[in-house]
Parts: C-alpha cells; sequence; structure tokens
C-alpha cells in the first residue's frame, strides 16, 4: 500500500515557501491513506472474531461430535486468518508512521524558516514548531492506531447480543463503565498536561539560551540565575506532569480491576446460562473472548489519551504558527543588482518598542564605493545594518538597492548578492568550507578565493585539516579572530554587489587588521558596494564616504576628510 501514501512533497526551497494553510493542506493529503487504513480497520476487526469463532465451533462442533478432520478444517481457516489479519495489521502501522514521517518531511523545512522569522520578528519561539510536528508523527506512528478501532466496538457488543441477549447487556455497561473512565482521564488531565508543555518549553529555551552563551554563564557567573528560572520552569512542568500521571495511573488501574472483574464476571454469567442451557459452553468462551476485544480499544484510549491530547495541541499551535501572515512578502526573481545602495528617510522602531531605534536617515552608496557608519553606542548602527540587508522592513522609509526595496526582494534571489558580517559572528557546526560556502555545496575555486579576499587562506591551511576542518558547534575550535576572518570570507563568498560590514576588524590584531583593509580595497576595485561600521582610522582610510549618526539620526553625511574635519572642530570647540 506504499503507492496509496502522499506524494513526496516539493524541494526543499519550494517547502519553505509554504503557504498559510501548509498544516490543513498537508492533513487533506493524508485523507486517502487514512481512508484505506479505515478499509484494513474494517478487514482486521472482522478478523479479530477468529480466535473467538474457532473456540465456539471446537467447543460446540469438534468436541461434540469428535471429529478431528472438521479439527484440522478449522485449525487451518483460522491459522489463515489470523495470519492475514497480522498481515494487514503489519501494513496498517507502516502506512501510519509512513504519514506521520511524510507529514514532518512535508513541514519541517517551512516550520524551521518560519520558526527563524518568528525569531526575526521579535516571537521567542525558538524550534517549538519542529517539536510539535514531531508530537504529530508520534501520534500517526503510535497513538492514533486505537481511534480505528473503536468504531467497532458496537459491532462487538452487537455479535455479544447474537449470543445471548443478557451478555449484551452486560457488554454495553461494562464498555460505557470504561468510556466514562476515558473521559474522565481526558477531563482531569487536559490542563495540567497543557501547562505541563508550556512550562516545559520555557524551561527549554532557558536551557538553550544558556548553552548559546556558555562562556557569558561561566565567567560572569550567570549560572544561579539560570538554574533557578530554568529549575521554576521544569519544576512547574514536573509537577503538572505528576498531577497528569497520577490521575492517569489511579484511573488506569480502576480500569485494569474493571476489565478483569468484566472478563469473571462475564464468563460467571455465561457459565449460569450454560447451567440453565440457555448457552452453549463455546458461546460462552466466545461472549468472554469478543468483550475482551470490544473493550481494548476503551481501555487503550485511557492510556494513549496524553499522546492524543498532546498532538491535538501540538495541531492548534500549528495552525496558528502557519496561519501568521509572512514577513516578508515573496515577489517576483529580478536581476542581479550592481550594487547601487539607497537609503530615504528610514525610520525603525523594533515590535513592542515605545520610540524609534533610527529615524530620517537617508544617504546612498555606489558601486566600487565604500561608505564608514561610525557613532557612538547604541546610536543605531546595526540596526541600520540589518536594515541594509534586508533582515528588517522599515518603519518608514526605505532601502533600496537597484531601485527595488531589498526587504521585499526574495531571499533565494538576492541572498547571493549580499555579503553580511554581523557584529556577533555565528558559524555553524561542519568544515571551514561549509561555512565559507554558506552551507551550500562548496565550490573549491570560490571558497578558496573568498579566503584569499579575506586574507585567511594561509591562516586555514594551518589547521588540523585544512579546509575540511570541523570546526564545532559555532565555531568553538577557533580563536575569536579566525572565526571574525572566517565571518568575513564568508561574506566575501560568491562575488556579492553589496557587502555590510558591522564591526569588522572587533577581534582582528594588526596583522587582521590590514588584512581587512586590503580586502575593502579589493571589492572597491570588483566594483561592490560597501558599507563598513567602525572606528579604526585604517578602516575609515578605505571609505570615501563617512555618515555619522547619533541617537538614530543622521549628524553628518558627506566626504570623509570633510567628515572627520567637522568632527574635529566640534572636538576642538567642546573644548
Amino acid at each position: 500500500m506504499t503507492h496509496e501514501a502522499p506524494p513526496a512533497g516539493p524541494p526543499a526551497g519550494e517547502l519553505a515557501a509554504a503557504p498559510a494553510g501548509a498544516l490543513a493542506g498537508a492533513l487533506a493529503r493524508c485523507r486517502r491513506p487514512l481512508l484505506w487504513i479505515a478499509g484494513f480497520s474494517l478487514l482486521i476487526n472482522i478478523l479479530m472474531l477468529t480466535s473467538s469463532l474457532y473456540m465456539m465451533q471446537v467447543f460446540d462442533r469438534v468436541l461434540a461430535s469428535g471429529s478431528l478432520a472438521t479439527l484440522v478444517f478449522l485449525t487451518l481457516a483460522a491459522g489463515g486468518a489470523l495470519a492475514l489479519m497480522s498481515g494487514l495489521d503489519y501494513v496498517r502501522s507502516r502506512v501510519l508512521s509512513g504519514l506521520g514521517e511524510w507529514l514532518e518531511r512535508r513541514l519541517g523545512a517551512a516550520a524551521l524558516e518560519r520558526s527563524i522569522d518568528g525569531v526575526l520578528a521579535g516571537r521567542n519561539e525558538r524550534a517549538d514548531a519542529l517539536r510539535d510536528l514531531e508530537a504529530l508523527r508520534g501520534f500517526f506512528s503510535g497513538g492514533v492506531t486505537f481511534l480505528f478501532d473503536a468504531p467497532w466496538v458496537p459491532v462487538y457488543i452487537a455479535a455479544i447480543y447474537l449470543l445471548h441477549p443478557v451478555l449484551g447487556h452486560m457488554a454495553v455497561a461494562s464498555a460505557a463503565a470504561l468510556l466514562a473512565l476515558a473521559l474522565a482521564n481526558n477531563a482531569l488531565t487536559a490542563r495540567p498536561l497543557a501547562a505541563a508543555g508550556t512550562a516545559g518549553r520555557r524551561a527549554m529555551r532557558t536551557a538553550e539560551s544558556a548553552l548559546r552563551n556558555a562562556e557569558a554563564v561561566e565567567a560572569m557567573d550567570l549560572m544561579p540565575g539560570i538554574l533557578r528560572r530554568w529549575d521554576r520552569d521544569h519544576g512547574e512542568a514536573l509537577a503538572n506532569q505528576a498531577a497528569a500521571a497520577r490521575t492517569g495511573a489511579l484511573l488506569l488501574n480502576v480500569t485494569k480491576f474493571l476489565r478483569q472483574m468484566v472478563q469473571v464476571g462475564i464468563l460467571a454469567l455465561g457459565a449460569w446460562l450454560v447451567v440453565r442451557h440457555e448457552l452453549t459452553g463455546g458461546a460462552m468462551i466466545a461472549a468472554s473472548i469478543i468483550l475482551s476485544r470490544a473493550l481494548q480499544p476503551v481501555e487503550l484510549a485511557i492510556g494513549g489519551w496524553k499522546q492524543v491530547s498532546n498532538a491535538r495541541a501540538a495541531r492548534r499551535r500549528l495552525d496558528t504558527f502557519f496561519g501568521r501572515p509572512r514577513r516578508r512578502p515573496r515577489g517576483l526573481p529580478l536581476p542581479a543588482p550592481k550594487g547601487h545602495l539607497t537609503v530615504e528617510d528610514l525610520a525603525f522602531r523594533p515590535p513592542g518598542a515605545d520610540r524609534p531605534v533610527l529615524s530620517g536617515v537617508s544617504f546612498d552608496a555606489r558601486p566600487g564605493e565604500a561608505v564608514a557608519v561610525i557613532g557612538a553606542s547604541a546610536a543605531g548602527k546595526s540596526t541600520l545594518a540589518r536594515l541594509l540587508v534586508g533582515l528588517h522592513p522599515a518603519t518608514a522609509g526605505s532601502v533600496r538597492l537597484d531601485g527595488a526595496e531589498i526587504f521585499a526582494w526574495r531571499r533565494d534571489d538576492i541572498g547571493r548578492h549580499v555579503g553580511y558580517l554581523p557584529q556577533d559572528i555565528e558559524l555553524f557546526a561542519g568544515t571551514v568550507a561549509d561555512n565559507i560556502a554558506r552551507l551550500h555545496a562548496p565550490d573549491p575555486e570560490a571558497v578558496v578565493a573568498a579566503a584569499r579576499l579575506a586574507d585567511c587562506h594561509d591562516m586555514i591551511l594551518r589547521l588540523p585539516k585544512g579546509y575540511d576542518t570541523e570546526i564545532g558547534d559555532g565555531g568553538a575550535m577557533l580563536s575569536g579572530g579566525q572565526r571574525q576572518r572566517i565571518g568575513l570570507a564568508r561574506a566575501l563568498y560568491g562575488d556579492p554587489r553589496l557587502v555590510v560590514l558591522d564591526e569588522p576588524n572587533a577581534s582582528l590584531d594588526v596583522e587582521g587588521d590590514e588584512a581587512l583593509t586590503r580586502a575593502i580595497a579589493a571589492l572597491k576595485r570588483g566594483g561592490a558596494t560597501v558599507v563598513v561600521i567602525g572606528h579604526r582610522p585604517s578602516t575609515l582610510a578605505q571609505t570615501e564616504r563617512i555618515l555619522v549618526l547619533a541617537e538614530g539620526r543622521l549628524q553628518l553625511f558627506g566626504p570623509r576628510a570633510a567628515v572627520i574635519d567637522h568632527l574635529k572642530q566640534r572636538q576642538v570647540h567642546a573644548v
């Protein structure tokens, strides 16, 4: 039945573009395989009557007649039916498992991209959507089977009624009692399970944040505060989980007791009917087996309701998650830019902030030119750098590259034409070549060219395996200066037309600073537009114009010499 599973999803690039109704659409494509599962469940549940019918025929026919031929025939027929049932059950479990895997593959890339988009938008979601997809996959793989078997409980009860109405009455009462316990389990555990999930996600975010900033945590003794915050949320999660577990365990034990008493009761009632000559011995045994099968889905519902509840909550969260409008519109691909950058009356206020970080900033930068951005701390320099490469939409005004709004430019189209070195270098686990190549399949010539342009080729060759050296998560195996220079090489990879460098020499020594100066000069000769945020004279020496920011506003913009002279005169007057 593998041909009935949903077709393979589109390539990763298209997955990331999943629309707002991505989850609903993916689940809709699961309907046809689920209909096949329902059909399998029908056959499986009919074949589940094999043991009951076999026992009834053995007791009522074989033992009464002493016919061994009948026994052999019944045994072979029962064996074939049970083999078919096992095969169908195996296929059913495989299809369900495949559905869960397909669903996670289908939506995983889109969830990851939207999670990153959410972080950029200021939402603290991290990998919550990916965990919710794992919960749905786990539900399909192991938590959904009893839902397909539950509709056949009335069929089994009807079969018991055919054996004797009194036994049928007892089956209905037993099923109703177990169903009431299942509903009580859901009602009593839903709230603590939801609270446990919320607190657990908060604790996980705290742990992830501590791991990302391990050096700061250790150096400044942040561990006690981290532990207090984590222990508070983790303790809340454990307390709610324990409360739900206690309730679930109590109801589960009550259920087990009731199930065993039901089996004893139906055998006792059947025996009474046999003594009264209202039932045969085979029918008594058959009724016991059928009732056991009828109550199994109800009993499994009590134990598996937590997984069902988690899956329902995960789906609600994913519906909300995928239902949010995209931050960035998906426009048509545009021609490769030449690098003419224009900023017009730019303003930006972060979500939830009281006042703008930038306001009224206007300037331009031409291909083959380097512009420096300087200013005091918190002047808005790094925010400006992020807006120049299109990480955030402007609150007002615009940032245009070759006349097109850069935030509206498709990332898979513009990304290869933009180089960005953030103030905090973020490298990824993998090789040096992987990181320079921006996690694409490395083009050896382009990787080496970028490394040479960043003047780190010789430094890389001195590493244990050169470009194939594994640098660890976040570049943990490298020094700060090495990370800075590899980050610069990554920014220069692929001959970008716009390069924005935020404090590019913060971790560089004199040799690295000189290499940066040569790299900026080479970029200008190649026709790239370069924006450099920094203060060192060696960096400013390669710039044609300087922009001065103060409290988010443009104070000065003009030729380097004129701006430097103006700043010197201002200092003299201040003294």
